[in-house]
């Protein structure tokens, strides 16, 4: 594998969708191919249909069948079928659906046989995707499948925010019954382990939020807080740097969230609205917990601007420089664990030409 450029799969998304405009537009900038090689798995034809609504753009690419033959310092298209569909952007359709589902098959299996170092996924929707073929509410769980996973976690990260879930895409109506000590202590453990290895920090903080409103008020608005919430974190704080639970409205409202390297929300509205709010359109969801690296932007398929040369493509290519940073990292990390000397070794080399510069200043 070269180290230096990843090859990241790129999973289309729904056919009809905003997917593959942004795909087009981010690859568009060929420096980006100093950094990685894209391996699109989709369809020349539907390459070149968006293409053509993207006048302004010069997209060139080179087409195979053959993981070996992925050409560096090129777009690649590994061509997952060859037949003619509609595609009709902005309708939500059984062909935009289970296509989109052979595009992230095809790239998740090349992701879990090591054949590309990293996966962006293009924004999927769960109408036309959920059936008895693909039983999955998303891509966090499908790729847990993928992967025989215990436990993933769906981490939103910007520059300046980081959040987690212990539930995803449940009605909200069955959030408190998923809510166990258990669940929040394994988020947990994936949260710590991620921030240490995928993000660099030695020593992560993390703070959790409460279910309820006023994280309960000590019992007077629910048991959860007190009852599960609180004795998880007085669990993790054996091994982590863990505080909460915190009353979400208060916690961001006051800014507490820059205290912190990550937060762990209950469910997906309480940690996604105010993580959408201050990433500002450049959003990346990452799947902590797998042993690749997957990351796709914060939105969906924007049906309502699909085939209009109008999507903004800032939350995709945020994906992509997030996925080959942890991929950078990881090496980075398994290096230092697999030779812990030479980490060492380079840290009192540098305190010995401190000294030494300090010696001749003096």
């Amino acid at each position: 594998m070269n180290q230096q450029r990843p090859v990241i799969g790129i999973s289309v998304g729904d056919l009809n969708g905003i997917g593959t405009e942004l795909i087009i537009k981010t690859f568009a900038d060929h420096r980006l191919l100093e950094l990685c090689t894209p391996l699109i798995f989709s369809s020349p034809k539907l390459i070149n249909f968006y293409r053509k609504s993207i006048p302004e753009i010069n997209f060139n690419y080179q087409t195979t069948r053959d993981f070996s033959r992925v050409a560096p310092k090129q777009v690649n298209i590994y061509t997952c079928w060859e037949e003619e569909i509609a595609i009709l952007p902005g309708q939500l359709t059984e062909i935009g659906g289970s296509y989109a589902i052979k595009s992230l098959v095809a790239a998740a299996e090349a992701l879990r046989d090591k054949k590309v170092q990293g996966l962006v996924t293009g924004p999927i929707h769960k109408k036309n995707t959920h059936s008895s073929s693909f039983n999955f509410t998303g891509h966090t769980p499908y790729l847990k499948h993928v992967f025989g996973s215990n436990d993933v976690l769906m981490l939103m990260t910007s520059e300046n925010l980081r959040v987690g879930l212990v539930t995803e895409h449940v009605p909200l109506r069955d959030v408190a019954q998923l809510i166990t000590r258990e669940a929040i202590q394994s988020k947990l453990n994936i949260l710590r382990d991620s921030l240490i290895r995928d993000f660099g920090i030695d020593k992560p903080k993390i703070a959790v939020l409460g279910l309820n409103p006023h994280a309960g008020d000590e019992g007077l608005i629910g048991k959860e807080d007190e009852e599960i919430i609180k004795p998880a974190i007085k669990d993790a704080k054996h091994s982590m740097l863990v505080f909460g639970p915190f009353s979400a409205d208060a916690f961001f409202a006051r800014g507490q969230q820059s205290r912190f390297d990550a937060v762990l929300a209950m469910y997906h509205d309480q940690g996604l609205i105010p993580f959408k709010s201050f990433a500002i359109g450049e959003g990346v969801n990452y799947t902590a917990g797998l042993p690749a690296v997957r990351t796709s932007p914060d939105h969906g398929t924007a049906f309502d601007i699909a085939g209009k040369n109008k999507a903004d493509a800032s939350s995709f290519l945020a994906a992509v420089y997030s996925c080959i940073d942890i991929i950078r990292n990881r090496q980075e990390f398994d290096e230092n664990r697999r030779n812990p000397l030479k980490k060492v070794g380079s840290a009192a080399l540098a305190n010995v030409e401190d000294e030494k510069i300090e010696g001749n200043l003096g």
